[in-house]
């Protein structure tokens, strides 16, 4: 049965609202009348309730029938069955899907979450630019969101309740996030339901989308998980147009490896300037410093070979599992691709990073790092903007991930603008 953009919007954001069980911890929201969501009208409502599974809810934890389906058919991509079978993989035409209204969607996402604590308040903080633009400034965000099926299944947060982690809510605080900031382009780690919700909802919003997953991803040892976590790329149709795209499975040691990353160069329609945008996720643990290095080096060599020689500008985000000491961060700071760190800029004398940008309560112990990473060519790019972290304060003692707070990383969101055009160089 055929059901509109606004019925699938609320759907995909309220199908198990039956069956929620509200947590008695956190407070409700604290709202000014003004910005109050109204509640979705009982026609989207209606629809929800059409497509709730209260009794299938705990059985299934990880997503609905689409997603398992999709688990399945992504437990073989190895398989000879799976490469014959392609299109069972290829996400829905975006051009046969109407548009969703971001207000409208924000609204559904306020509704679901009206019983969790209020969202960080975070500034963006201008930088000075050497040079005026004519042109509006491209937003790109950064997030490792926290693949669902790790949150649940093998990460163990100590301090974090289970039910902050529940995906029914959790989506919810995940697209408010992205919506708050309205990025251009949307760099994503650790995403295991990309065919049943972001890809849906986001390319409703104006976004393409690139979807690729790891090889052997550990969500697939999780029991009833949504298929494999890997890196999505998006970016708006409205403003962009893709002139090539790269899936990169990246290699340590001539090995291919288990981590990936896409690169796409894109054409911005209001200049008609060229850029490169890459995201990626490199190796995680101590003990795996060199391979890291390894793996970033292939990396560069990459995408040296398509920026053409660092002719076309870029811009690399990614959660590189690496704290500035460690070598891969080296390699990236001294390549001949001459890139710079953008968040640097946000410290007193522009050289040094941010104390962190994951903090987190394992089993282990308390984790503090600043992993998380937005490089951009600093001859063709200038940093207008960017997003102020969280303070230790608004993380609260139990760190994240929490009832206010759905990743254990941070997001970050950078505005950039085009220099002078060099002599030469696209």
């Amino acid at each position: 049965m055929y059901q509109s953009p606004r019925r699938l919007c609320s759907a995909l954001l309220q199908r198990d609202a039956p069956g929620l069980r509200r947590p008695p911890g956190p407070p409700p929201r604290r709202l000014s009348p003004a910005a109050a969501p109204r509640l979705p009208c009982p026609r989207l409502l209606a629809a929800a309730r059409d497509v709730a599974r209260p009794c299938s809810r705990t059985a299934y934890p990880m997503g609905n029938g689409t997603s398992r389906l999709y688990s399945a058919l992504a437990k073989t991509l190895n398989s000879s069955a799976a490469s014959q079978h392609p299109e069972y993989l290829v996400a829905p035409d975006p051009e046969h899907l109407e548009p969703i209204d971001p207000k409208e969607l924000l609204e559904e996402c306020r509704a679901v979450l009206h019983t969790r604590p209020p969202r960080f308040q975070r500034d963006f903080v201008a930088l000075p630019a050497d040079c005026p633009s004519s042109h509006p400034p491209i937003r790109v965000m950064q997030w490792n969101i926290l693949a669902q099926a790790l949150g649940e299944g093998k990460d163990n947060f100590v301090q974090c309740p289970i039910e902050a982690l529940k995906w029914e809510e959790r989506k919810c605080l995940i697209l408010e996030e992205i919506l708050a900031y309205q990025p251009d382009i949307l760099c994503l780690q650790e995403v295991d339901h990309y065919f049943d919700t972001f890809q849906p909802l986001l390319s409703r919003l104006g976004y393409q989308g690139t979807f690729f997953p790891k090889p052997w991803s550990p969500c697939l040892d999780v029991e009833h998980n949504n298929g494999p976590d890997g890196c999505a790329l998006f970016f708006l149709q409205n403003r962009f147009k893709l002139v090539n795209s790269a899936n990169i499975r990246l290699t340590a040691m001539t090995l291919k490896t288990n981590q990936v990353a896409i690169a796409q160069t894109l054409e911005c329609k209001e200049s008609s300037r060229q850029f490169c945008i890459a995201v990626t996720h490199l190796k995680a643990r101590t003990g795996w410093e060199r391979f890291r290095s390894a793996q970033g080096c292939d990396l560069l060599q990459n995408l040296q070979t398509i920026t053409q020689g660092a002719k076309i500008p870029l811009i690399v985000c990614g959660d590189f599992n690496a704290e500035p000491t460690e070598e891969v961060y080296k390699h990236f700071a001294s390549s001949s691709l001459n890139l710079n760190s953008a968040y640097k800029l946000l410290s007193a004398d522009g050289q040094s990073e941010p104390p962190y940008t994951t903090w987190k309560i394992r089993t282990s112990g308390e984790c503090r790092h600043t992993l998380d990473y937005i490089w951009y060519s600093r001859q063709a790019l200038s940093v207008r903007s960017a997003l102020d972290l969280l303070t230790e304060e608004q993380i609260g003692p139990n760190r994240l991930p929490s009832f206010n707070y759905p990743s254990d990383h941070l997001s970050l969101v950078c505005d950039f603008s085009f220099n002078e055009e060099p002599d030469g160089h696209l």
